[in-house]
């Protein structure tokens, strides 16, 4: 997979981040109960996942090449490709709560196809997104001032 830990996945909130890639995580896992609490805990899940795939897409395949050479051909057509999937589940987010799954399977299959390389699993890779994203959330959110640190650990 690209190097992960430049990615933009703020200003999305560390609840927000979390709750998205837990759903993702329990889909992936075919653990549909599991999916079905974190939906019920979160209305809004269909834009939650839309807005995590917005930012892993755009910034993932638009990466520069090693040492900061240009990107190549290929990742401006993945860039364009990723720009397309989110503009088309963003019409599926309308839809409500319902169209969360069905985002959901469209994300993971991204991840899948795109985002792994050779004897990686997609929920490695949504692990090291989820802790990118929720880290960066953490940075745009801090806790407000005498509030005590709280350390994530995402397995």
């Amino acid at each position: 997979m690209p190097e992960i830990t430049t990615l933009l996945l703020a200003p999305m909130t560390p609840a927000a981040a979390i709750s998205a890639f837990s759903y993702l995580r329990a889909i992936q896992a075919v653990e549909f109960e599991a999916a079905a609490e974190f939906a019920g805990a979160e209305p809004r899940m269909a834009e939650l996942l839309v807005d995590v795939l917005e930012r892993i897409v755009v910034p993932v395949t638009s990466l520069a090449g090693p040492l900061g050479d240009e990107p190549c051909d290929a990742a401006f057509a993945l860039e364009a490709v990723g720009r397309v999937l989110v503009q088309s589940l963003r019409v599926w987010e309308q839809a409500g709560p319902g169209a969360a799954e069905g985002i959901a399977h469209a994300v993971i299959e991204f991840v899948f196809h795109v985002l792994t390389e050779d004897h990686e699993d997609v929920a490695d890779v949504l692990r090291q997104l989820e802790a990118v994203g929720v880290g960066q959330a953490l940075d745009a959110h801090p806790a407000p001032a005498g509030a005590h640190p709280v350390r994530l650990s995402i397995m």
